[in-house]
């Protein structure tokens, strides 16, 4: 498989600063000039260079070849961001362990928001429209993923999401900028 290490590069790099444009609106400045970092990461970098396709994320190439994306695996676990770093065990109501999504911090959930846009800006390209980032989630969320994300996280994702779509990106961040300040 060819190595596809400078296209990868360009696609990551311009992906963080969209994020950090993004979260630099909603005054989440640490999180803008951190965001992904990991990506440059070896067992992230190379991965994404071996699996690159640049119309969507590597890491559903190398799932799909193996049947895991250690890329992934090492992301997800190092971002806070995403909603699968909050996955643990939990206790239900009656105190039973059972395995699930906690509730995200807002702080995250916003980052999140941010990289949901950037990551349809990146991949989809002209095709882009405000109702992209929400249209994808929504597909995710008939799925087991729906059932592993916190369901509060969830709901304050969607709406952000469903802002955007319905209203455009200056209400989407002026809605998300009000509700971090709750």
């Amino acid at each position: 498989m060819e190595l596809h290490p400078v296209e990868h590069f360009k696609t990551i790099t311009e992906h963080r600063r969209l994020v950090r444009t993004y979260c630099f609106r909603l005054g989440l400045y640490r999180q803008g000039l951190l965001h992904d970092l990991t990506k440059y990461s070896p067992v992230e970098f190379w991965r994404g260079a071996r699996y690159y396709q640049g119309n969507r994320s590597p890491n559903n190439k190398e799932r799909e070849e193996t049947g895991v994306s250690m890329a992934w695996l090492h992301h997800k676990g190092r971002n806070k961001h995403h909603f699968e770093y909050w996955i643990d065990y939990t206790l239900d109501e009656n105190g039973k362990v059972g395995f699930g999504g906690n509730r995200m911090p807002k702080r995250y959930v916003a980052e999140m928001f941010c990289d949901r846009i950037a990551a349809c800006r990146i991949y989809m390209g002209d095709k882009y429209t405000d109702a992209s980032a929400y249209d994808y989630y929504k597909k995710g969320t008939g799925t087991r993923i729906g059932e592993v994300i916190h369901p509060e996280t969830a709901a304050e994702l969607e709406k952000m999401l469903k802002v955007l779509k319905d209203k455009g990106e200056d209400a989407a961040f002026a809605y998300v900028r009000k509700w971090l300040k709750e």
